[in-house]
């Protein structure tokens, strides 16, 4: 058998025909389903200023790394993942600045420390800044100490470039392991962007236990990677409007059930000048509609914390 030096196992199973699903015991299986939970959210949320809806747009600032993580180092790769920072971004902070509306942008380290500008005019502009790990990397992919360490120094790094700790997360590719609520909790972390059990926030549950961080959940559906995907050989990109449709959908069926709508973007993806038209259009249908409060992730986690009674961490700034 390899030798591993101790701490480095990864959650890999070393020979999947002798640990098939359906031979588990329940004990494991019922483990694995409940590691992490959905708890508490509010029955109405009760949007601040009498609002008939939430709307909370994220971006997430993969730029480079989102070829880097996957061993991906040709030039023609990198330039598609150029396009992000020096022609997406602007588009869109011009927009959001047009509507006057304010995101949430996480931002992998490596992302920051490559073009520190771009990290500028996000906060320039009055935008939250989250974390979204060091370089894009799969947490599947790491041990639990490699999580931690590199949660902390993409905290780090944000925080010299935003002159802010992080208040939220959202792992790369959405993948979360066992270790990542933990990790979340350890940093002082108010809320994650990464699950996917509600429609509307929730309280994340660690093995049946409350946790105090506010869950901001996300959906592919929500999502604009899955319709106009990076890689060549799916040749499935949707005409954009098409996916103005499902999104509009997608908000109006927030708004008749109060509750919340979140959207998931990319520079790199929805920056494309066809595909900024349609997210002014839906802007402007949100627009168009009475009693929209929109807001930052972490306004949102404080707001839903307040609801259910978790104690936020202190802000930059404030006594614990």
């Amino acid at each position: 058998m390899e030798n591993r030096p101790e701490g480095t196992e990864s959650r890999a199973v070393q020979d999947p025909a002798a640990d098939r699903p359906w031979r588990w015991p329940e004990e494991k299986w019922r483990r694995l389903a409940t590691q992490v939970g959905a708890g508490r959210g509010a029955d109405v949320p009760h949007w601040p200023g009498g609002a008939s809806v939430a709307v909370a747009l994220s971006f997430d600032l993969d730029n480079e790394t989102a070829p880097l993580c996957q061993n991906g180092t040709s030039p023609g790769l990198l330039a598609q993942a150029h396009y992000g920072a020096r022609a997406g971004l602007p588009r869109i902070l011009t927009l959001l600045r047009e509507h006057g509306v304010r995101a949430s942008f996480f931002v992998p380290a490596v992302s920051a420390l490559l073009t520190p500008e771009a990290v500028e005019a996000i906060g320039a502009d009055g935008h939250e800044v989250g974390l979204h790990g060091w370089i894009h990397e799969r947490c599947g992919d790491l041990t639990g100490a490699e999580e931690h360490a590199l949660a902390e120094r993409g905290a780090e790094v944000l925080r010299r470039c935003t002159g802010l700790a992080p208040r939220g997360t959202r792992t790369p590719w959405w993948d979360v392991t066992e270790h990542t609520v933990p990790v979340a909790r350890r940093l002082g972390l108010l809320y994650d962007s990464s699950m996917m059990a509600d429609d509307e926030p929730y309280e994340l549950l660690e093995r049946g236990e409350r946790t105090g961080l506010v869950e901001i959940p996300v959906s592919w559906i929500r999502d604009d990677a899955p319709y106009f995907p990076d890689d060549p050989a799916a040749r499935q990109i949707l005409a954009p409007r098409e996916v103005l449709r499902i999104w509009k959908d997608e908000f109006d069926g927030a708004l008749a059930e109060g509750g919340l709508f979140q959207l998931t973007l990319h520079p790199h993806v929805i920056g494309h000048r066809s595909r900024v038209l349609v997210l002014r259009e839906l802007l402007a249908h949100i627009r168009g509609r009475p009693g929209v409060w929109f807001a930052t992730h972490e306004e949102v986690a404080r707001h839903l914390g307040g609801l259910i009674g978790i104690a936020p961490p202190a802000a930059e700034g404030e006594a614990a």
